[in-house]
């Protein structure tokens, strides 16, 4: 009897302990459903709060209606666009979309495709975007360089957005489109129309048209209108891009990650870009640019421009794009069964005084 009584005691202890452990499992069960109903309750009184505040300042106000901010009609972005990053591709979205959402689409038109205007130029150009009314909210698009508009007095700005390339992959899509052109147009005769020397070729004899000074495009078109911004190599030119890219650009995407960089613009200016994601998707404008006869250049050409100091440092700037675009949709969307999702609204107001009597 005194055995039995001790073989039963580990069985008991056993049941005692099991329980305990469940009775834990609930216990934190209904914590995280207070903490739950806890942070619905605050944001339940935080938009309440909101709501006395903006009606306080709608009778303070003699009743007019108050715009939202995300509505604003006066925003302008310009897109500086860089040739052969699939800027004609993501410019048909905007065209596509102009007449739904409402805004209008600017193309700037340059004399022989200058990106460096003139100061009377750019004097012009400032005034002209921030003075035209009727053209507001608008999207301008050109092959610029960037121009600092407080530079000329103006303390509104607009919003600069741009997309960027791997140097070396963007100058063999250019260097056959001056030669063989793409789906866009397949008429229009091109300015090297009828060489046939491939890459390869070009590079292998050291060919004006792929030399490592032609890599030196996407650092001056962030650069802006500075003269050192034009020379090739220059390092203080590559920081002056990076600083503007940083401090001056809302987003800067990839080429290779186009579709993120649409889905992230959708999210933060839908008043633009509402619908952009799906038009990429789905549309035919959005895939039709395509440079034909593009051959992929071999590892000793691509070592050969690696070689160049120009290559090293556009690269570099490249590069510093694209961990800056990483970054910014790491915090922007999450990847789920493969696919990727905007982010929620994660941050919300409370505590707001003085409360309304």
């Amino acid at each position: 009897m005194g055995i039995l009584r001790i073989m039963m005691l580990p069985k008991i202890q056993l049941l005692a302990v099991l329980a305990f452990g469940v009775a834990m499992l609930l216990i934190e069960n209904q914590i995280q459903k207070l903490d739950e109903s806890r942070a619905k309750l605050e944001r339940t009184i935080a938009r309440h709060e909101v709501a006395e505040v903006e009606q306080r300042h709608s009778e303070y106000g003699g009743g007019r209606e108050v715009s939202p901010i995300v509505e604003n009609d006066d925003t302008v972005i310009i897109y500086n666009r860089v040739p052969k990053t699939a800027s004609t591709s993501f410019t048909n979205i905007a065209y596509d979309l102009c007449g739904k959402n409402r805004f209008h689409v600017l193309h700037i038109n340059t004399t022989k495709n200058n990106p460096v205007m003139s100061l009377q130029d750019q004097v012009r150009f400032v005034r002209n975007v921030t003075s035209w009314r009727e053209m507001k909210p608008g999207f301008y698009h050109g092959h610029v360089a960037y121009l600092d508009f407080s530079k000329h007095g103006m303390k509104g700005k607009p919003l600069y957005i741009n997309v960027v390339r791997d140097p070396i992959e963007r100058l063999v899509s250019y260097y056959y489109f001056l030669r063989f052109g793409d789906d866009y147009r397949p008429g229009l005769r091109r300015r090297k129309q009828g060489d046939k020397k491939t890459f390869d070729e070009c590079v292998s004899s050291g060919g004006s048209d792929c030399a490592p000074e032609k890599l030196w495009l996407q650092i001056p078109f962030f650069c802006g209108h500075y003269s050192e911004c034009w020379n090739a190599g220059s390092r203080w030119a590559l920081e002056q891009a990076k600083y503007n890219l940083v401090n001056e650009y809302l987003l800067v995407g990839v080429t290779e990650e186009l579709e993120d960089f649409i889905m992230i613009l959708e999210a933060a200016l839908p008043r633009f870009f509402k619908g952009a994601t799906d038009l990429y998707r789905t549309g035919k404008k959005s895939h039709l640019r395509k440079t034909t006869e593009k051959k992929p250049p071999t590892k000793e050409t691509i070592a050969k421009l690696q070689q160049s100091n120009i290559w090293k440092i556009e690269n570099e700037f490249y590069e510093f794009a694209l961990e800056q675009f990483q970054f910014v949709r790491a915090h922007a969307v999450r990847e789920k069964d493969g696919e990727l999702f905007v982010l929620a609204q994660s941050f919300f107001y409370e505590k707001i005084y003085p409360k309304v009597n």
